[in-house]
């Protein structure tokens, strides 16, 4: 007897189409591609101690970070891999100073893609769990003869209409929401499909885990080095202390805490003048993980209020980023702004 095989993302995918009536398939379309992107990332990812794309190119991109080989990879696979779809009107990526055009033999689309293609690439040498996460908005401008306006780009988080991410560790995993719930699918290689394996994921309420890079606390400032100094204190009413688990992956660190509990912080620091605001982008990791851990009843701050409401001034702007449990981020909040010590 045949085993059943399961929920594929595909399948998942058009059962939220048809519950839609006013669906027209498009949407579909660009997640499809963009998972097949990820495939052949995966792919890449698993062979990479056979081949010749560890290590750096010697580059450096726009982040002022050096640049690793599968970093460009990544990058380069979904950019093929979607412009040719019809369904975009440009593109932003993490490795790229400037959006994306669309080539004019493609047709033009309404939907904007933005995109960290290798989250985590400082760790792909040490075999550390790595990422992609994608956040996609709806076009907004209608002026005629235009592709895209600078403002269609520049919309706040909660304008997206669909965010994520995949992962590359002992398995690939790719977790998203269209904004009706957050669901898992694991990615079955004998089977080359991506089938459910979390479904209607939920963050508790209240974790018992903190991730942050505790070698940056001499450049936090006193408020921050409280909210650290409180998780670590024990006091066994409040279920303290917290467990430190940090990867120094951000997919990785997020993905594990949505699924057990907890905060993940990177807050500003004084380590870069020339990162007044920390390190983590906004439009590409901040605000994607920040509707996915909304959706699964958590939520994303920037230590004053959400990450979802900031108005971004430009592609590449950088926020801190407190994400997690609820009960957790909310406290994060009272001590950052000043109301608790």
């Amino acid at each position: 007897m045949a085993q059943r095989v399961g929920t594929t993302i595909t399948q998942h995918i058009l059962n939220q189409q048809r519950e839609n009536p006013q669906a027209t398939g498009a949407f579909t379309n660009l997640l499809n591609e963009l998972i097949v992107a990820a495939k052949v990332i995966s792919r890449e990812v698993n062979k990479a101690g056979l081949t010749d794309i560890l290590g750096s190119t010697g580059e450096v991109n726009v982040q002022e970070e050096q640049v690793q080989k599968l970093d460009v990879l990544a990058n380069r696979v979904i950019i093929e891999r979607m412009q040719h779809i019809g369904e975009l009107c440009c593109m932003g990526s993490e490795e790229v100073a400037d959006l994306i055009e669309i080539p004019h033999k493609y047709p033009k689309g309404n939907y904007i893609l933005v995109f960290d293609p290798l989250d985590g690439s400082s760790n792909i040498d040490v075999n550390v769990s790595i990422g992609t996460i994608f956040g996609i908005y709806r076009k907004i401008s209608n002026e005629p003869g235009v592709d895209y306006l600078l403002s269609d780009v520049l919309q706040p988080g909660i304008k997206q209409v669909a965010a994520g991410y995949f992962i590359y560790g002992s398995s690939t995993i790719m977790v998203y929401t269209t904004g009706n719930g957050v669901h898992g699918f694991t990615l079955y290689p004998s089977v080359g499909e991506f089938l459910l394996s979390h479904k209607n994921i939920r963050i508790p309420e209240k974790g018992k885990i903190y991730s942050v890079n505790e070698g940056n606390y001499n450049y936090w400032d006193e408020k921050t080095r409280a909210l650290v100094d409180y998780f670590k204190t024990k006091d066994k009413s409040s279920g303290r202390p917290y467990t430190s688990r940090y990867v120094g992956s951000l997919v990785a660190d997020f993905h594990r805490n949505l699924l057990k509990g907890g905060i993940f912080m990177y807050p500003a620091d004084l380590k870069d003048p020339k990162k007044p605001s920390g390190k983590l982008r906004l439009m590409v990791e901040a605000n994607p993980l920040a509707m996915v851990v909304q959706q699964a009843g958590g939520y994303a701050s920037d230590g004053h209020g959400p990450i979802l409401e900031i108005q971004p001034k430009e592609f590449h702007q950088r926020t801190p980023l407190f994400i997690g449990s609820k009960h957790e981020v909310s406290l994060a909040e009272q001590f950052i702004s000043g109301q608790r010590a």
